[in-house]
């Protein structure tokens, strides 16, 4: 048998491999064979290596050739020619070309039966393999996602004044964003919900009871977390009105108010527009463009709550909701911290 070849590693190689050893996020396989060069590189024999790392010989004289005649890219895995397309280049163009038209009458949108129905002739396709392929493309039209466009011809000027307050708010002033989450229900499970077990989730009855809606006013103070609030039954211009005599009450008199809306009817209504006019001083409004209330830093509270308390909670009662909610913002005050603020002209995300 001839002698396993020697293996002498350049400094940038050693790195490489120790560096592949050490990266907790390195594939199993290729920790391994980067072993195996290391104690070969130390003059160790294919015996003593095979003894230390608990492998087999062929594997620890395959990877040790295989270095020594191509280096580290003898370490990778070869690409395997595997079985040959069935469907070839121009069959799948045609696929694609299918599913990015409009699909058959009265369909809104392709099945993978229909594309095989109608490629049966040119090219006798199965549904199964219509699937593989388009997945093998990342193209899904059984999926669709939604935008709405903003057309306010001032949506540059107004988003730039939003991030401006976000960014380097005005002296002497606080920038409070604001609006309200209404229609939140009040539900409870007709039947008792079952606890998280190991191996099963929580498991909740589907049929559940309704026992009335509460609206919440908030107001989210930019620089701080810290979030004002109030529950109301409705949410129109006296309710919001009076969520705004709520918030100058509780404010220091000496800051002036920015505040951040959307352009909600109750926001920008006769009764609304009049209140603020009586005071010029001290309330300052910056209206984010239309549809693009994901401007407010606020809506980003509402997510955290929806997902911590409102979506997956049950409330015997208006009553039940109200506390909860209540408590929920309380607990959330202590800790509050400001959100880290960038915008790149793409809807906010709340991880």
């Amino acid at each position: 048998m001839p002698a396993p070849p020697t293996i002498t590693l350049s400094t940038e190689e050693r790195e490489q491999l120790h560096a592949r050893v050490r990266a907790g996020t390195s594939e199993q396989r290729a920790v391994e064979r980067a072993r195996i060069v290391l104690l070969a590189a130390e003059g160790h024999a294919n015996k003593e290596i095979t003894r230390r790392l608990n492998v087999d010989a062929d594997t620890v004289g395959k990877w040790r050739s295989r270095f020594a005649q191509q280096r580290l890219a003898g370490l990778e895995d070869q690409r395997r020619p595997g079985r040959p397309l069935v469907y070839n280049h121009d069959q799948r163009l045609k696929i694609i070309k299918t599913v990015t038209e409009t699909p058959p009458e009265p369909a809104s949108h392709w099945s993978g039966q229909q594309i095989a129905d109608v490629l049966a002739d040119e090219i006798g396709i199965s549904r199964s393999q219509i699937w593989r392929i388009l997945d093998d493309l990342d193209l899904k039209p059984h999926q669709v996602q939604s935008w709405l466009t903003s057309k306010d011809p001032e949506f540059w000027e107004k988003a730039a004044d939003v991030c401006g307050l976000y960014l380097d708010p005005p002296d002497n002033a606080l920038v409070l964003s604001v609006d309200e989450k209404s229609q939140m229900q009040a539900k409870s499970r007709k039947n008792p919900t079952k606890p998280v077990r190991s191996g099963t989730p929580e498991r909740k009855e589907f049929e559940y009871r309704r026992h009335g809606t509460t609206c919440l006013f908030a107001a989210l103070d930019v620089h701080t977390g810290e979030v004002i609030h109030e529950t109301k039954e409705r949410n129109r211009s006296k309710e919001f009105i009076e969520f705004l005599d709520e918030i100058d009450v509780v404010t220091p008199l000496d800051l002036s108010l920015h505040i951040v809306l959307d352009n909600g009817s109750s926001h920008v209504s006769r009764e609304t527009k009049r209140w603020l006019a009586c005071r010029p001083g001290r309330f300052v409004i910056h209206h984010t463009p239309t549809h693009a209330s994901w401007l407010n830093q606020v809506e980003l509270f509402f997510s955290i709550l929806g997902r911590r308390l409102v979506r997956r909670g049950e409330f015997s009662s208006v009553e039940d909701l109200v506390a909860k909610v209540v408590a929920f913002i309380e607990h959330y005050n202590l800790s509050a911290k400001p959100f880290r603020w960038t915008y790149e002209g793409k809807p906010l995300r709340v991880a």
